[in-house]
């Protein structure tokens, strides 16, 4: 079970930003990843305005690697440990002692698993934030690990905005905080009472415009869910779209098709010409009725005929060729019964033996995020045909449980996408993990329905937004960017609840707790909203009273030390609002609770300047990150000290 918010926001008021008796006060974040996810908590961990000034980054990535996107050790400003084995030497190269969080962020459950033991061994108080996909896994790994640790699934948390670009809908899906069932809708499909807040403005001229100033002209906002609910309105309109259309001439017809192949089928209709034609020489030469020709004919061509002299030299010479044609025809019968047979079994052996469909859904890839798309749409009561080169992919028994036919093949090939049906579809989403083939894959289908709907997984966001201006091919999605604030979230120890995607965006809900001499401590909560930044929706009472929602909030009431407030907000606000409920820094003289100086605030104290003309520091005791910036590191401990300097493996290699 995963843990509750509330006990979530109570660690947070902790705060997670410990400074370091000796070294750089700033804290320091050990990312594990080599793909997109890493390089956007990276990014994020970078460009985030802590109260401490801000953060250190060290990405370890293995040796020799191959980037499906934006490459996370060429981030500037972050000090990159080569290494293939996550292991304690790693990690000690790393500096993982004494870190603030480690984030483990590899397509590798097992090896997750393996490196956050590793990981405990060097360091039981760090906090870590594991990637996986299997569930028991991670319920197993929240009891074995003695350290602070969560785990996320990207595909689980992604898989919503895939499902609501497929069905053409805002987002079927919904989420629970508190006492209130929320969710994502137009303005005009829930009632005025029911809006939380206004979440996006839509338009063909100015793009989107997230959290904006006017909340009555928003297209997007975040609504409470009564009365029925969202997936089950959804599911419901889905049935009425989707009914299938029967063809059964078209399905007979295709069922001979495939019954054999082409060169046998070839074969057979020559044999048959042959007969067709000797048999309507018999019947002139003869004088016999075509019912009469047609029985001596089959006689003649399947059993042989007795030899008979008598018989003039052009009758006895068609004889012959029957004999000789029902020669090769049984042979060709018993090719195409066998033939059949075989076809028939790998058919179903690779789902290509598929009745017609229309009004589904078909999905290529059953890797994470295509099997969590596959179980969200089967919940929808939606039908969906599964396309993958792999003959056993990862999503294959959940597939077979659901009664998901799987097609085996290359979803380039017009052949495969013909035998999903894709030509009478509603959608096709394409999750697998290759930038190329989902595009191939895309255009192809395009060529087979050009109006067809298509909801395309890219992992480079540039990539997927000069696809979407050159190729219209509809909606494409970043697993990646879209779960990034979660993972973020977690790893700062800030409780973050979902993500809404808009667009190409990601709006993290988030519950921040104020800390006792924040800034906002004794402040008027009018102060919390920011434009285009942070919306803030609901407020919990110290003590853990009743929460206060957007429809009682009153902008004159005054933070104190202890609430959490609720926000919906972009990355940079929830950065900046982080920081409004950090803890003061040192000099800083608290304001007593209650108090509201609207006129005058008290400047937080900042670190001492250090003089441009005083060279960068050197020496053994600093490590230098890959933007040229030197970064002060503890030295290590001698024996005397009472320990001994952390080992390198052979293995592992420091990009300073």
């Amino acid at each position: 079970m995963a843990e509750p918010w509330r006990d979530r926001a109570r660690r947070a008021v902790e705060w997670n930003w410990r400074l370091r008796s000796v070294g750089d006060p700033r804290p320091h974040y050990v990312i594990c990843g080599k793909d997109a996810l890493a390089y956007y908590v990276a990014r994020a961990l970078l460009e985030s305005e802590l109260p401490a000034g801000g953060a250190r980054v060290t990405v370890v990535v293995p040796e020799r690697y191959r980037s499906n996107g934006p490459d996370v050790a060429g981030l500037r400003g972050v000090r990159v440990v080569r290494s293939d084995r996550l292991d304690v030497s790693t990690f000690e190269a790393a500096g993982l002692a004494g870190a603030t969080g480690l984030a483990l962020l590899h397509q590798d459950d097992v090896g997750n698993l393996h490196a956050a033991l590793c990981a405990q061994a060097v360091d039981q108080q760090v906090r870590q934030v594991l990637r996986m996909f299997n569930g028991t896994l991670a319920d197993g790994v929240r009891k074995l690990i003695k350290a602070p640790v969560e785990v996320l699934s990207d595909a689980e948390m992604a898989a919503p905005a895939f499902v609501a670009a497929a069905l053409g809908e805002v987002d079927p899906s919904s989420f629970q905080h508190r006492d209130k069932t929320l969710r994502v809708a137009r303005r005009a499909d829930v009632r005025p009472q029911d809006v939380v807040c206004a979440l996006a403005h839509l338009s063909e001229a100015q793009g989107v415009e997230l959290l904006p100033a006017e909340q009555a002209g928003a297209d997007l906002v975040l609504a409470e869910a009564t009365g029925q609910p969202p997936g089950t309105e959804v599911a419901a309109r889905r049935l009425v779209r989707a009914r299938r259309r029967r063809r059964p001439v078209t399905v007979l017809l295709g069922a001979v098709r495939g019954f054999a192949t082409r060169k046998i089928g070839v074969a057979v209709m020559l044999v048959l010409a042959v007969i067709a034609v000797l048999g309507a020489l018999i019947s002139r030469t003869e004088g016999a009725s075509p019912l009469e020709a047609l029985y001596l004919t089959l006689v003649t061509t399947l059993s042989g005929a007795d030899p008979d002299t008598t018989k003039p030299a052009g009758a006895q010479i068609m004889q012959v060729v029957l004999n000789l044609a029902g020669l090769a025809l049984i042979p060709l019968i018993t090719a195409v019964v066998v033939d059949g047979i075989v076809n028939a079994r790998l058919a179903l052996h690779t789902g290509r033996l598929q009745p017609a469909r229309a009004g589904h859904v078909v999905l290529i890839g059953l890797g994470n995020v295509g099997t969590r798309v596959m179980a969200q749409l089967r919940e929808y009561d939606v039908e969906v045909v599964a396309i993958d080169k792999d003959p056993a992919p990862r999503g294959g028994a959940l597939a077979r449980q659901l009664e998901v036919p799987v097609i085996v093949g290359d979803a380039a090939l017009s052949e495969t996408l013909v035998a999903a049906s894709v030509a009478d579809c509603q959608a096709l989403v394409v999750a697998s993990t290759d930038d190329v083939a989902n595009l191939e894959a895309a255009l192809a289908a395009r060529d087979l329905h050009p109006g067809l709907r298509v909801v395309l997984r890219l992992f480079d966001g540039d990539f997927a937004e000069r696809v979407e201006e050159t190729f219209a091919l509809g909606v494409s999605r970043s697993v990646s960017y879209l779960a990034a604030p979660a993972f973020i979230g977690a790893l700062t120890e800030r409780a973050v609840i979902t993500t809404i995607p808009v667009d190409r965006h990601a709006l993290p809900v988030a519950e921040v707790p104020v800390a006792a001499g924040s800034e906002l401590d004794g402040r008027p909560l009018d102060v919390v909203n920011r434009d285009g930044q942070v919306r803030l929706i609901a407020r919990t009472p110290a003590g853990g009273g009743r929460t206060i929602w957007w429809k009682d909030l009153d902008p004159r009431q005054v933070v104190f030390a202890g609430d959490r407030l609720t926000v919906v907000a972009r990355r940079r606000g929830l950065d900046w609002l982080t920081r409004q409920c950090a803890p003061p820094a040192a000099g800083r003289v608290p304001m007593p609770h209650g108090h509201v100086d609207s006129t005058s605030r008290p400047e937080p104290v900042l670190p001492a300047a250090v003089p441009e003309s005083l060279p960068p520091p050197t020496g053994p005791g600093i490590a230098a990150s890959t933007s040229g910036a030197a970064h002060p590191v503890p030295a290590p401990l001698s024996p005397a000290d009472g320990a001994l300097p952390p080992t390198r493996d052979a293995g592992t290699r420091v990009d300073d």
